[in-house]
């Protein structure tokens, strides 16, 4: 099991490990704002481009190969990014990692389902992958501040890199050892290339305008690629419903979409992450520019959030296996709560421990949900559909986190004005979070509706005197 999450936690602490250390690459490499902007989002847009070849391809080749084929390229890319002269190597390479983590991760959730066929047990490893996502946040941002800070050698971010060297070879040498290989019965050269090209060069140009337009504003070019992208997509959609049709090598299995609890997965975790990722971008603007706080206070603030993140996906895996679906409509009543808890206390005045504590029953409330949703998703399909159904969770995960900064980010940007005073922040941020609730709301109605076999409730136990 700790095999499989390896590759969970290098793909997660890579996205948070450089935000940290831009200042000292930027410096170091002469680096304009642009092509800073182009390494953190090149590995973003190579993860999510590739995400969903990804899993088809651990279906067909095997994917315990393909998992030790996305350390090892990992692996390689790391070592080219901590030894890069310029930013353009940087940024080439990040996007190579990125495609490398999107070969790990649909295997790690494919592994998951196929090794825990209980109910019970992959109830319980599924709050082993929450802790992973935790751990790769909080370690990431750690990490990030603590080897850019390293006084005893120069240039010393390069070592966000170069950790990831040990890492993953300590995973290859082990998964080699322990793991069992697992795929489909499907005849050989049943991989349909051309598909890949089509799917990434449309996911390519959707995640490439949403990135930009993050880091830039909406722009037209932004806007004319993003029309581009949904025609590509849709001209993929229907070449795969085509080649279903004529018994033709295909890239994605629209049956999946057949499955009610995969689309109310796939709803779930889209609202979800709509709200997560949006939050932590507007928090860190609000505490920053609207309450003075300095960027390392801040910092060790949101840090409490992925403490409760870690503790709650400890003891999640019990209570949902107790209580079903009500430990996560719980979970979303306590997110519910705290976020109108900070519109209602969080101002200037308010002490640093409310700012913690509220941050903490946040991180307990995501912590509490996040291993949950994959589980719902991916529940009772078919072993044949398990790369393919992990790779469109993920690429929907990404999208939807990319897609939560830009809509709440212009909504709080709208509100907050040209000239905006302590007031104007308040309100903006209020007006943020009130969308963010309206968007947990609509993953309650998707929990609700999940059907009862997915999370069945556990039986009380008994003891006789």
């Amino acid at each position: 099991m700790m095999v499989i999450l390896s590759g969970q936690l290098l793909t997660i602490m890579d996205i948070f490990i450089i935000n940290v250390s831009i200042p000292s690459i930027q410096r170091d490499l002469h680096a304009s704002n642009g092509e800073m902007q182009m390494m953190i989002a090149s590995y973003l847009i190579g993860f999510a481009s590739f995400l969903i070849t990804g899993g088809r391809l651990g279906d067909l080749y095997g994917r315990k190969k393909i998992f030790m084929m996305g350390l090892l390229f990992f692996m390689l890319s790391s070592v080219v990014c901590g030894i890069s002269s310029g930013a353009v190597l940087l940024v080439i390479s990040r996007f190579i990692q990125g495609v490398s983590a999107a070969l790990m991760s649909p295997q790690v959730l494919s592994m998951i389902q196929i090794l825990f066929a209980g109910h019970e047990e992959r109830t319980k490893a599924m709050g082993w992958y929450g802790i992973t996502i935790g751990a790769g946040t909080v370690l990431g941002q750690f990490l990030g501040g603590y080897f850019s800070s390293i006084t005893l050698m120069q240039e010393s971010w390069r070592l966000i890199f170069l950790i990831n060297i040990p890492v993953c070879i300590v995973a290859i040498f082990f998964s080699q050892k322990l793991l069992n290989e697992s795929k489909t019965s499907a005849k050989k050269n049943t991989f349909d290339f051309a598909g890949v090209i089509i799917l990434a060069a449309g996911l390519f140009c959707f995640t490439y305008a949403l990135t930009m337009s993050e880091h830039q504003g909406i722009q037209f070019k932004s806007i004319i690629m993003m029309l581009f992208s949904v025609l590509i997509l849709i001209y993929f959609i229907k070449n795969q419903k085509l080649r279903l049709k004529h018994g033709k090598p295909y890239l994605m299995d629209f049956g999946l979409f057949n499955y009610k609890n995969f689309n109310l997965g796939i709803l779930a975790v889209s609202f979800f992450f709509i709200m997560l990722d949006s939050y932590f971008y507007i928090l860190s603007l609000f505490f920053q520019d609207g309450l003075q706080i300095g960027s390392l206070a801040a910092g060790e603030i949101i840090v409490f959030q992925g403490f409760g993140f870690i503790l709650a996906s400890l003891f999640s895996a019990k209570l949902i296996l107790r209580y079903g679906k009500k430990f996560l409509i719980t979970g979303l009543g306590l997110i519910m709560t705290v976020l109108i808890l900070q519109i209602l206390l969080f101002d200037r005045e308010t002490p640093f421990v409310v700012l913690c504590l509220l941050l903490f029953f946040h991180g307990i409330g995501v912590g509490s949900i996040i291993p949950s949703l994959a589980n719902i998703a991916l529940s009772g399909l078919p072993e044949t559909l398990a790369g393919n159904a992990s790779g469109v969770y993920n690429t929907f995960q990404q999208a939807a986190a990319i897609v939560g900064i830009i809509v709440v980010g212009s909504i709080f940007y709208y509100f907050l004005g040209a000239k905006p005073s302590a007031q104007h922040y308040y309100g903006a941020f209020s007006v943020a979070l009130a969308v963010n609730i309206i968007c947990l709301f609509i993953v309650l109605f998707s929990i609700i509706k999940v059907p009862d076999h997915i999370l069945p409730v556990g039986k009380r136990k008994i003891f006789k005197s």
